[in-house]
């Protein structure tokens, strides 16, 4: 099979090109810059310069293409969101929309588990709808992606199967809850969310893995939640310095004092910089919140089976 790609140079893309690859496929990859894609050469995958914010660069390399991954993505909290509309929405249209007027036989759409938002505590499944506010620009033009891009086209014909990842970790993670991670597990001190903050922690490979399985098995027109098994912040980090062989060093903020510091940082952060991690935005996402989704869809229907907290972060961190 002949697969295009956007996201391919990310965490999850990278990881989804190696095991496409590895299975005999053929990859496209649409690439800003190719001077940055040598490991994806190196796999021998096909560059196409291109950017989903110009649809003008999608229509060649994604001309015979027997299916299409969507993964690229803005997906910082707390930094500058000034391309975030062009590249999550608009963006995802100019993909989807070209999928649809070249007639790809199949396509896999990778949305979020941030457009539900905080559960509140719940597991909530693919039939949940959460319509705002929301806590970060990132959960609201994820929202509008899947929402109001995605489901409309669906809904038009178009062979689209979307997942909805939750937290992803793994080897070479960059983003930002990466980082905190490999400080814990040097020993460092890093300051957490407390409460019953949480997420769904998700292996890089096992996302991976449930789009293929959801280009493989997915039906056309469904959404399947690939999240992984939920655990609080305080559980994911100790589950990460055990693997480490380090004690967890870590000052844990209560939600209520996040949530009463947010509308302060907001406005000093007006006029003064504030890194990522103390942005308004990131004591808002952490305050308490529980991005928990149940992947009991995907496991039925896709056959989607991701590790466990303690053995993802013992490939990750263990010795």
């Amino acid at each position: 099979m002949r697969y295009f790609v956007t996201g391919g140079t990310g965490f999850i893309g990278g990881t989804l090109i190696r095991q496409l690859r590895g299975a005999g496929h053929e990859v496209v990859a649409l690439v800003r810059d190719v001077t940055k894609a040598a490991p994806l050469e190196a796999v021998g995958v096909e560059l196409a310069q291109g950017d989903i914010t110009q649809r003008g660069t999608l229509r060649a390399p994604m001309m015979g293409a027997d299916g299409v991954f969507h993964l690229a993505a803005w997906y910082e909290v707390g930094t500058d969101p000034s391309r975030a509309e062009a590249i999550n929405v608009e963006g995802t249209r100019n993909v989807l929309e070209t999928m649809q007027a070249l007639d790809i036989p199949k396509g896999v759409y990778t949305s979020s588990l941030a457009v539900n938002s905080d559960t509140g505590g719940r597991q909530v499944d693919e039939a949940y709808r959460y319509d705002g506010p929301h806590h970060s620009v990132y959960d609201a033009t994820k929202w509008r992606a899947h929402w109001e891009v995605a489901v409309p086209l669906v809904e038009q014909g178009l062979p689209l199967v979307i997942v909805m990842p939750g937290a992803v970790y793994g080897p070479r993670d960059t983003s930002q809850l990466g980082g905190l991670l490999r400080s814990a597990a040097r020993g460092k001190r890093v300051t957490l969310p407390g409460g019953g903050t949480g997420l769904c922690w998700a292996h890089v490979e096992d996302i991976a893995r449930g789009h293929v399985l959801a280009m493989e098995r997915g039906a056309p027109g469904e959404t399947y939640i690939i999240a992984g098994p939920c655990h609080t912040y305080r559980e994911g980090f100790e589950a990460a310095t055990r693997a480490a062989g380090t004690p967890l060093k870590a000052v844990f903020a209560p939600p209520a004092l996040l949530r009463g510091l947010a509308p302060v940082v907001g406005r000093a952060e007006k006029v003064l910089p504030v890194p990522p991690g103390l942005s308004a935005e990131a004591m808002r996402v952490t305050a308490g919140t529980t991005y928990y989704g149940d992947n009991s869809k995907a496991k039925r229907e896709l056959g989607y089976s991701p590790r466990s907290l303690e053995e993802g972060m013992r490939d990750t961190f263990g010795s």
